[in-house]
C-alpha cells in the first residue's frame, strides 16, 4: 500500500466515524510570526483544543504538510525527514480514550494490515507530587484491544528513557509506562513546565516494532520503545487534554475534554512495506531511483546524500508551490538553504551538472493528488529552483576562491599550531570550478607552496556567507594542499555560537508575541491590517487581495497583489484613509455565517474561497457609504473598537516578489 492509499483511507476511515475533512492550513503561515512554518498537525488547530469552537463540529480530521527544520542535521538516518505529513483526528469535547484508542488500532491492523504483534504502546505513569495518577484506563483500554487480536499485553513501568535502555524488555511486554518527559503533552512541554491556565494531559504513543536485531545495543542501550534505537518507530501518538493547570499550579480535571492524534503519513508508510527506511517509501523511491540513474552510483552505498537531497529537494517543491521564493530573510531563507544542501550533496555524488529540473518532475507526480488551492504555484516551482540552483553553483566557485584568499591572508604556519593537510587524506569530491560567471571545465586551484593556516572562524565565514557547510570546508581544505587550525572546530563553535546568541537577542524583538499567543500590540497591528487592505482597495484598485502578512508588537507587514509602485501620493492617500477610521473610533464586530453566504451576499473578502469550511467568521469594521468599512473572512482576535489603534504610519513600500508589493507601517 503506498502513501497516496493510506492518505485517503486514512481521511475515509475518520469520515465513516463522524469526523469533518478540514482542509490543511500552508506550510508557509501567514499572521502567524512566532513559527517559520507548519510544524505539527496540531498547530492550527490550537485556537479550538484551547475552547474556540470549530465551525465545522466537534469531530475533525486532515492531512497537514509539516516542516520541522531543527531536524535537518539529522536528515541522512533512515527515518528523519525535515518535511513530513501528519495524519489528524480530533475530538473537540466529544469522545476520548476508548474510542479513539479502538479506532486506530482497528485502522493499523484493519486497513492497513500491520501485524499486531509488531505493535507497542506506551502510556503515563503518573506525578506524585502533582496529585496526576498513572493512566490505567488507557492502559486497561490497550490490553482489552490486544485481547481481541489474540495478544496477552503485559505492563512494564519503566519511567525514564533511560531506565529503559538499561532494563530493556521482558516477554510478553507491550504496554509500557514512562514519565513526563516521554508521555505527557502541554505548550510547555513537561509538567513542570506546563503554563498556568493551559490544557494539558497524558498521551499515549504507537510504535512499530521492525525487528530487535535493528537496535545498536552498544550505541544505545537494551531495546524499548522510547529508545533511540532502529528497532521502534513511532507511528502515532494520541494527546489526551484532561486536565487544566490552575493559577495556584495544581491540576484540575476538565469538564469538556479533548483528543488529539497526530501520525505521520511517511512512518505509517514505512511500516505498511515492512521498512524502517522511510526513503524507501511511496513518496520517496521514485526521487532516490532518478538521483541513482544520474550519477550512476548505488543508493545502498551512498544512502546519506541521496536520502538528504530526496528530503531537501521534496519540502523544497512544497514551499515553492505554495508561492514562497529563495532569499536571504526568515522562510526564504530555509528555502535556500534546502536548495543548496541538495546542491551540494549532488556533487558528492559527482552529479557536476543542473540537475533540479529533472527531479522535480519526479516529487510534483507524487504529489498530483493535492489540491491546487495547496499548491498553487507548482507550475512556477521548476523555474523557482533552477534559478536558484544556477546562482548557487556560481557561488560555490566564489566560495572557494574566497578559500585560497583567507589561506593566502594568514600568517605563515609557524605562527600557528596547525595541522598540515598537504599529504593528509584528500577528499573524495570533485568540486566543478567556474571561472568569472561563466561555465568552465573542472580545474583545481594550485595552491604552490602555500604553508599557511584556515581557522574555524573562517570555515564558519564560508558558512555563512556562500553557504558552504562546515564539512565541505574541511574537504576543500584538504584538496587544496592547505593547512587547518588543529582548534578549527572550537573555533567554528565558538563563531556560531556567538550568531546564535545574536539571533536570539534579535528574534526576541521580532518573534516576542503573536497572534498565537493574543498579544495586545499585535491584535491591534492584526485589526489596522484589516483597514489597510480596505485602504487600498478603495483609494487605490478594488481589485487588491492580501498576499501575506506578518504581524509581530512593533509592526505589521502586508504583501498584495498590484502591477506598479505606489507613488508617493497613492501611499499619502492609504495611510490618511486609515487614519480617518481610527479617529472615526468604529466598531469592530463578527459572526459566524455559510461560506457561500458569506461570498456572496455578504461580498465579504477572502482568498482561495474552497480551502474555507462551510461555516466561516466574517469580521465587520464600521460603516460608511451605505456599506462596511471592511468586511473579511478572518479567525480573529481583533479590538473591539478601531479608535485605540493609535496613529498608522507607513514606513516603507517595496517589492515583494514579481507582480507584489509590501507595505510596511507601524502603530504609534
Amino acid at each position: 500500500m503506498n502513501a497516496n492509499q493510506i492518505r485517503q483511507k486514512f481521511l475515509d476511515f475518520q469520515v465513516k466515524h463522524g469526523h469533518k475533512v478540514i482542509p490543511p492550513a500552508p506550510l508557509v503561515l501567514e499572521n502567524d510570526p512566532t513559527t517559520l512554518f507548519t510544524g505539527s498537525g496540531m498547530q492550527p488547530l490550537l485556537p479550538y483544543l484551547l475552547g474556540q469552537p470549530h465551525p465545522e463540529g466537534t469531530r475533525l480530521t486532515d492531512s497537514q504538510p509539516s516542516m520541522r527544520l531543527q531536524d535537518i542535521e539529522d536528515v541522512g538516518d533512515p527515518r528523519h525527514t525535515t518535511v513530513f505529513e501528519m495524519l489528524g483526528n480530533w475530538s473537540l469535547g466529544d469522545y476520548f480514550k476508548k474510542e479513539q484508542i479502538e479506532n486506530y488500532f482497528e485502522f493499523l491492523t484493519k486497513e492497513i494490515g500491520l501485524d499486531p504483534e509488531k505493535i507497542y504502546v506506551t502510556c503515563f505513569i503518573g506525578n506524585e507530587k502533582y496529585g496526576i495518577p498513572k493512566d490505567t484506563e488507557a492502559a486497561e483500554i490497550w490490553q482489552e484491544v490486544f485481547k481481541k487480536a489474540g495478544i496477552e499485553a503485559k505492563i512494564a513501568e519503566i519511567g525514564s528513557a533511560k531506565h529503559g535502555d538499561e532494563r530493556g524488555i521482558k516477554p510478553g511486554e507491550r504496554i509500557f509506562f514512562y514519565d513526563d518527559k516521554e508521555n505527557w503533552w502541554s505548550r510547555g512541554g513537561g509538567i513542570e513546565t506546563t503554563p498556568l491556565g493551559d490544557p494539558c494531559g497524558p498521551d499515549s504513543e504507537v510504535f512499530y516494532d521492525f525487528g530487535e536485531d535493528k537496535q545498536d545495543v552498544e550505541k544505545y542501550g537494551k531495546s524499548h520503545p522510547a529508545s533511540d534505537g532502529a528497532r521502534f518507530m513511532e507511528i502515532g501518538n494520541q494527546v489526551f487534554m484532561q486536565y487544566k493547570r490552575n493559577e495556584d499550579g495544581t491540576f484540575s480535571e476538565l469538564e469538556h475534554k479533548n483528543v488529539d492524534f497526530g501520525g505521520g503519513l511517511e512512518r505509517l508508510a514505512a511500516a505498511a512495506i515492512g521498512s524502517f527506511d522511510v526513503f524507501k517509501i511511496s513518496l520517496m523511491a521514485p526521487i532516490i531511483a532518478k538521483l541513482e540513474e544520474m550519477s550512476h552510483k548505488n543508493y545502498d552505498n551512498n544512502t546519506d546524500e541521496m536520502r538528504i537531497i530526496a528530503d531537501h529537494l521534496r519540502g523544497a517543491y512544497l514551499l515553492a508551490a505554495q508561492g514562497l521564493t529563495p532569499s536571504n530573510k526568515a522562510q526564504g531563507y530555509a528555502l535556500r538553504r534546502l536548495v543548496r544542501r541538495a546542491v551540494l550533496r549532488a556533487l558528492d555524488l559527482g552529479i557536476g551538472q543542473e540537475f533540479i529540473a529533472e527531479i522535480i518532475p519526479v516529487i510534483a507526480e507524487n504529489y498530483a493528488e493535492l489540491s491546487d488551492d495547496i499548491l498553487p504555484c507548482r507550475a512556477q516551482v521548476i523555474d523557482v529552483l533552477t534559478k536558484e540552483e544556477s546562482a548557487f553553483r556560481k557561488t560555490i566557485n566564489k566560495g572557494l576562491k574566497e578559500l585560497h584568499r583567507m589561506a593566502e591572508r594568514r600568517e605563515p604556519e609557524s605562527t600557528f599550531s596547525g595541522l598540515s593537510a598537504t599529504n593528509g587524506e584528500r577528499a573524495k569530491r570533485e568540486v566543478p570550478v567556474t571561472t568569472g560567471d561563466d561555465e568552465a571545465g573542472p580545474e583545481k586551484f594550485d595552491s604552490g607552496s602555500l604553508s599557511h593556516c584556515l581557522t574555524g572562524y573562517d570555515l564558519f565565514k564560508l558558512q555563512d556567507t556562500y553557504g558552504f557547510p562546515l564539512e565541505l570546508s574541511v574537504e576543500e581544505v584538504y584538496k587544496q594542499g592547505l593547512n587547518l587550525s588543529k582548534n578549527y572546530q572550537d573555533e567554528f563553535e565558538h563563531a556560531l555560537n556567538e550568531q546564535r546568541e545574536r539571533s536570539k537577542t534579535a528574534s526576541k524583538g521580532m518573534f516576542k508575541g503573536g497572534l498565537s499567543d493574543t498579544g495586545e500590540q499585535t491584535v491591534k497591528y492584526h485589526t489596522a491590517c484589516h483597514l489597510l487592505l480596505a485602504a487600498l482597495q478603495k483609494e487605490i484598485d478594488p481589485s487588491i487581495e492580501q498576499k501575506g502578512s506578518n504581524l509581530t508588537p512593533e509592526r505589521l507587514r502586508f504583501d498584495f497583489n498590484i502591477d506598479h509602485k505606489l507613488t508617493p501620493e497613492e501611499l499619502e492617500r492609504v495611510e490618511k484613509r486609515v487614519n480617518e477610521w481610527i479617529e472615526a473610533d468604529l466598531p469592530v464586530v463578527f459572526a459566524e455565517y455559510d461560506k457561500d453566504y458569506a461570498f456572496d451576499e455578504l461580498h465579504a473578502h477572502g482568498s482561495f474561497r474552497d480551502r474555507y469550511p462551510d461555516r466561516v467568521t466574517v469580521y465587520t469594521i464600521g460603516r460608511e457609504n451605505g456599506g462596511p468599512v471592511s468586511c473579511e473572512i478572518c479567525g480573529g482576535p481583533h479590538v473591539e473598537r478601531t479608535g485605540g489603534l493609535g496613529k498608522f504610519r507607513i514606513m516603507k513600500e517595496e517589492s515583494s516578489s514579481a507582480g507584489v508589493r509590501r507595505i510596511k507601517a507601524v502603530l504609534e
